[in-house]
């Protein structure tokens, strides 16, 4: 496959928040065959089974979007020791009606970034139970959970830090390995 494309999931709504500047910063550090797109969540109506039958045009994009790309990045924050809600509720919306998952065997990756000393880990951990369930074949190593410090984004967007420009580096070669093991 010359060029893939992979679905970004940020799990915060704020405009400048620390994980929206981190999958920013992941484009930089892609190589050119892959094309990462930000989905767009926060349009999304909270999840209602009785919706199943007549999705919103938000869910339905959505979903068209997840099934078009050949692999999904989630970079979430971490909010009272798990996902936010707005990550769940576009997880639960792709993933319904039971049996029609915009998810199933779409290659994950799972970063994020958090202001506290351990980073997004048990927010990583939920969501990485989620994904098993969805299908989704997980990369799981190498992990990352970073911290929000001063510098750690330059002026042009970049990872500011080149230690941790070089760590995460190392996560995105993993993960780009992985989708091409998965997608072929």
């Amino acid at each position: 496959m010359s060029q893939y494309q992979i679905a970004v999931v940020v799990g915060s709504l704020r405009k400048d928040s620390f994980n929206r500047q981190l999958a920013n910063a992941l484009v930089k550090l892609a190589p050119a065959e892959f094309s990462l797109k930000q989905l767009q969540i926060d349009d999304l109506p909270l999840y209602n089974q009785d919706d199943d039958g007549k999705p919103a045009e938000s869910v339905k994009r959505l979903k068209a979007e997840i099934t078009a790309a050949q692999g999904v990045l989630f970079v979430t924050p971490e909010y009272n020791r798990s996902v936010p809600g707005v990550l769940k509720n576009a997880i639960d919306h792709a993933s319904r009606p039971y049996g029609q998952s915009a998810w199933a065997g779409k290659p994950a990756g799972v970063i994020g970034v958090s202001v506290g000393a351990i980073g997004t880990a048990i927010a990583q951990q939920h969501l990485r139970n989620m994904l098993a369930y969805l299908d989704m074949p997980t990369l799981g190593q190498p992990e990352a959970f970073l911290q929000a410090k001063e510098g750690l984004f330059d002026a042009s967007g970049g990872i500011g830090n080149e230690d941790t420009k070089k760590f995460v580096q190392g996560w995105m070669d993993a993960y780009v390995g992985w989708v091409k093991r998965h997608v072929g």
